[in-house]
């Protein structure tokens, strides 16, 4: 480069060119300065006499580069320390933001790799601070961004610095520094409280976020994650978060500020809301704080300030949503002005689930703050009213009657809009509610079954006409999903404070035999048409969801003797007297499911997942080999009979159903159902073996070899000890093994057959539960060693000598990743045998 001048030049083109070649070429030419640490006395010259931000930014990226990538001297180090201070004081009000944030970025990570290396790094908060003594807004801006920067610099691994060395310097930052930081965060904040609408405001409250979300003990929680625990504030920091300026200072600010500042304002009071509780010295300390977030939460419900606001409203449901984790309903019920508190906090719930279509996701925090609060309700000592009587099931109606409200809007089919599809979401509030429900459960469950029978005899009418209006069945079908969804949550727990075992267990009845009714309406009439309908498959997708649970907690091997009452109850309902009717049920459904759906891999993956739970229990599995459903299934899994295993989009979905029938053929343990039961798939191979070369290149052939190898992987995954293995191995071995061996060879190109196949003998030579441990005298071993040799050769010799496609993983490494597995689990077996 000639010139300043070039260079500039160069660096607005790296910057701001739309023409990616002349950025390729201008970071390459550029590249010197962040590699080659001779170049560093010219990144410096370039920030005293560039005249272009870009310039500028490139000698700030380039000496961060150079600091993170490189052991540099410490006196260089300090060199640049005390440039950069000194620069930023001098020129940084005139600098572009982001030159700003980079210089910025620059010194706190030179501090933190240089903290054990000289004292003086140590002085960068004393060197902050004197930026917010020199009067200038800009300068106060400028110290606070350091001090921004300087704690999420020493809160974050860094790719340059051991993971261990990280974590030394962090804790010597928090212990020595941190504190004074916090400290100035709330000064700051004091000190611009009437500057409204600042720039600064937005800096001081982050700061303040910024410290404490600092990981104090090294856990590295997730931030993203919606529950990050208690905040472990160190001892030292007793005397500020007791003194009640400390928490009002963020709620004045929340009044004060408009979003986003008032949700930052509201994120630190979360934070303070998850201090942990031996920070207290004692019950009236924490009990003042406590009374103080009462007091300010109130404030705001009763103002309503700020709550139109998404953000506000989401953070402030979190808000709320720590009292349940940090604090006792004890605690809460003694403090001054609770009983206005939770009046407050149960209208707001209450709006908030009228209002779901806009609170969808911080409904689940207000559902948890109340399921909490019941479930502490045996522990409660005292007079103290909680008036939870009073208010739960209010909510607990509300939360009902607003899912049946959600489905009148008729969201599309479109799975991100439709609440029923958004899984986790669903998952987190039916995950609060049940103890809701079971706090008052004979008035709930009432209240359940008062809404689901119109809408069950609504539905049971519309199966015996020809034809009904689609947009009306959704909407029935919509609000039986709800119902189906919330009576399978509440059969999943257990706990009930208001009733005995035995009364919960007849209302646990009289709510699943509802569920049991209109399995028989679902697939019966104008509703057996509508198993392409996508609320039809959602429906079936709760009822599967609610036999998990009511297995789980009535049918499982835990639950076979300790449910007379429910059982009682079912037969007077239904005439269900015992397991094995209730099991006769659900193997039905599945079996009805597995012959009716053709295109919906989501209702065949959970059914096959709940007949697998079934057949895996030791008595559920016992049980069900004695129903007629089941050893049909198992005599006669064709495509004819269950057409799924035809559809490719399902073709996954093979191998859990041969798993589960392979786990049910050897539960029997008869060598004669074993091969009787291996008659569908023994039929594939016969078509197969049969099929000439010439045609092997078929989509038939290459469709059906897919399936069988999905198949026979289901199998061995089955089979856990000597014998079952030696039925399977038997069965293959050696009349089936050139099949394998061919399909490998001719598909060699395409990994959808060969991932499959090398997948399922991967799972063949797989020795676990010490399957593979044949006789002494058996040559078994080294047979199947040969037949893997064989086909890894072939395997191998092939797809090396193919050119390299994009997908070069999907193609080439995923099977030479599983013939390598095969390789190594094949010499293990060998080495069993005594071999070396």
């Amino acid at each position: 480069m000639e010139n300043l001048a070039q260079l500039e030049a160069l660096c607005e083109r790296l910057y701001n060119s739309q023409d990616s070649a002349e950025r390729a070429h201008a970071e390459n030419t550029l590249k010197c300065f962040s590699v080659n640490t001779d170049y560093i006395s010219q990144c410096q010259y370039i920030l005293e006499n560039a005249l272009t931000p870009y310039a500028l930014m490139l000698a700030s990226s380039s000496l961060l580069k150079q600091v993170t990538d490189h052991s540099l001297a410490l006196n260089l180090r300090l060199d640049i320390w005390s440039y950069i201070f000194n620069y930023l004081a001098t020129r940084g009000p005139k600098l572009q933001p982001f030159v700003t944030a980079s210089l910025i970025q620059l010194l706190c990570r030179v501090t933190k790799f240089g903290w054990f290396d000289d004292e003086r790094f140590r002085d960068v908060v004393k060197e902050s601070a004197n930026f917010l003594s020199q009067g200038t807004s800009e300068h106060y801006a400028i110290g606070l961004k350091i001090l921004n920067q300087l704690v999420s610099e020493m809160n974050q691994p860094n790719p340059g610095l051991p993971s261990t060395h990280h974590r030394r310097v962090a804790c010597s930052f928090r212990d020595q520094s941190l504190f004074q930081i916090f400290q100035m965060s709330l000064t700051s904040l004091r000190h611009l409280q009437s500057d409204v609408a600042s720039r600064l405001q937005e800096l001081a409250l982050s700061l303040a976020h910024k410290c404490l979300s600092f990981d104090f003990v090294g856990t590295s929680i997730d931030e993203s994650s919606e529950e990050f625990g208690t905040v472990q504030i160190p001892s030292s920091w007793r005397p500020l978060l007791e003194d009640s300026s400390t928490l009002q200072i963020f709620f004045d600010y929340y009044s004060i500020t408009k979003a986003p500042l008032s949700k930052e304002a509201l994120e630190c009071l979360v934070r303070l809301a998850s201090v942990r509780r031996s920070l207290f010295v004692n019950d009236a300390a924490r009990s003042k704080f406590l009374a103080h977030l009462m007091t300010g939460t109130k404030e705001i419900l009763q103002s309503g300030q700020g709550l139109a606001d998404h953000d506000n409203y989401h953070e402030y449901c979190r808000l709320l949503g720590r009292f349940r984790v940090n604090y006792q309903l004890s605690e809460l019920v003694n403090v001054e002005g609770y009983s206005d508190w939770i009046r407050l906090v149960a209208e707001f719930t209450l709006k908030s689930l009228l209002s779901w279509q806009w609170a969808s996701s911080s409904v689940y925090y207000l559902l948890g703050l109340w399921s909490r609060l019941v479930s502490s309700v045996p522990y409660l000592k005292g007079d103290a009213p909680s008036l939870l009587d009073e208010f739960v099931p209010k909510i607990t109606e509300s939360f009902l009657t607003s899912r049946f409200n959600s489905v009148q809007v008729g969201f599309p089919d479109d799975l991100s809009e439709n609440p029923l599809d958004n899984v986790e979401l669903l998952q987190d509030q039916l995950d609060c509610f049940p103890y809701l429900c079971r706090f008052q459960y004979e008035s709930s469950g009432s209240y359940i079954i008062n809404m689901m029978e119109p809408v069950l005899q609504s539905y049971t009418e519309k199966a015996r006409l020809q034809t009904c209006d689609k947009n009306d069945l959704s909407i029935i079908e919509a609000k039986l999903t709800w119902v189906v969804h919330i009576i399978a949550a509440i059969l999943k727990i257990k706990q009930c404070t208001g009733c005995s075992m035995e009364s919960q267990e007849v209302l646990d009845a009289e709510l699943s035999a509802r569920v049991l009714q209109l399995i028989n309406v679902t697939d019966s009439g104008l509703h057996s048409q509508r198993y392409g309908e996508v609320s039809k498959q959602r429906l079936d997708r709760a009822i599967l969801t609610f036999f998990q649970h009511f297995r789980k907690s009535y049918v499982g091997d835990q639950a076979m003797h300790s449910s007379k009452q429910l059982y009682a109850r079912l037969s007077e309902l239904l005439g269900l007297h015992d397991h094995l009717l209730l099991l006769n049920v659900i193997v039905g459904k599945i079996a009805t499911n597995l012959k009716c759906y053709t295109e919906s891999e989501q209702v065949i993956d959970h059914t096959l997942s709940l007949f697998l739970e079934l057949a895996s229990g030791y008595m559920t599995g016992k049980l069900l080999l004695k129903l007629d459903t089941v050893k049909f299934i198992i005599a006669n899994h064709t495509r004819e009979h269950f057409p799924f295993l035809e559809e490719y989009r399902c073709s996954r979905s093979r191998t859990t159903f041969y798993y589960t029938i392979g786990w049910l053929i050897f539960m029997e343990d008869s060598p004669i159902k074993f091969k009787s039961s291996m008659e569908p798939l023994l039929q594939v191979f016969v078509s197969l073996e049969s099929t000439p070369d010439a045609v092997f290149r078929t989509d038939a052939v290459k469709y059906a070899l897919i399936g069988l190898m999905r198949d026979l992987r289901g199998i061995a995954m089955a089979t856990n000890s000597r014998r079952t293995y030696g039925l399977l191995f038997d069965w293959l071995y050696p009349a089936h093994m050139p099949l394998i061996l061919k399909g490998i060879t001719h598909w060699t190109d395409t990994p959808e057959v060969t991932t499959p196949l090398l997948k399922f003998m991967a799972e063949f030579v797989l020795n676990k539960a010490q399957r593979l441990t044949f006789d002494s005298s058996s040559p078994n071993g080294i047979l199947l060693f040969r037949e893997v040799s064989k086909l890894i050769v072939a395997y191998g010799t092939r797809i090396l000598s193919l050119p390299n496609p994009a997908d070069i993983y999907a193609f080439k490494y995923k099977g030479i990743w599983i013939s390598l597995t095969i390789l190594a689990r094949g010499l293990k077996e060998l080495g069993t045998l005594g071999w070396t």
